[in-house]
């Protein structure tokens, strides 16, 4: 894996917000999975680690957000963590991960990553976190990857063109989102020429 991605192990990361703006728009959900690899050099999808977030005081909650992602922030089995327990659940099985596969730093992998990667950045800024595992600028984009490799950029459109399926119903939770962005990205990768 180090030696595939010059170091960095990808981890495909999505998040669901109270907006667009990592600044101003509180982080409610946080979803990270690591891509593995086998002895025969083929990605796939590691162990979802996932945690909901409770918002962080002082950032706007956009109520069409909530329409959209159908997070109810006072649901009793919600069990949302404060953003820095969220970060530690998510960075711990990156970090070993990381160890694992021998390389030096995660690169967010992530469908229109900058997004998520803007809020990973900002989390990990308000709450002082000094173990971010991720680099701090690059990403790999499988709304990129998709456009090239199947002529779509919209995920729902891109898993259906690669074969995944796509379940409308299940869309816009991190969880799923992540999960199919892992397969997506595994799938193109793994049809690369090497």
């Amino acid at each position: 894996m180090s030696q595939r991605f010059r170091g960095f192990l990808p981890v495909v990361v999505d998040v669901e917000t109270g907006g667009f703006d990592c600044r101003r728009n509180a982080l409610l959900e946080i979803a990270a999975v690591p891509i593995e690899m086998d002895e025969n050099g083929l990605l796939y999808p590691g162990e979802t680690a996932s945690a909901h977030v409770v918002p962080a005081e002082g950032l706007e909650i956009d109520p069409k957000s909530l329409e959209i992602t159908g997070i109810i922030l006072d649901h009793p089995f919600r069990l949302a963590k404060e953003e820095k327990h969220a970060l530690d659940h998510i960075f711990t099985p990156v970090r070993a991960a990381m160890k694992k596969y021998g390389c030096q730093r995660a690169i967010l992998v992530g469908h229109n990553a900058h997004f998520d990667l803007g809020f990973v950045n900002a989390a990990v800024e308000r709450v002082g976190h000094k173990r971010n595992p991720f680099h701090p600028f690059s990403v790999f984009d499988t709304v990129t990857l998709a456009g090239i490799a199947y002529g779509q950029t919209v995920l729902a459109r891109a898993a259906t063109a690669a074969g995944l399926g796509w379940d409308a119903e299940e869309a816009h939770s991190a969880v799923y989102d992540t999960e199919q962005t892992a397969k997506l990205f595994c799938t193109i990768a793994n049809a690369w020429p090497r």
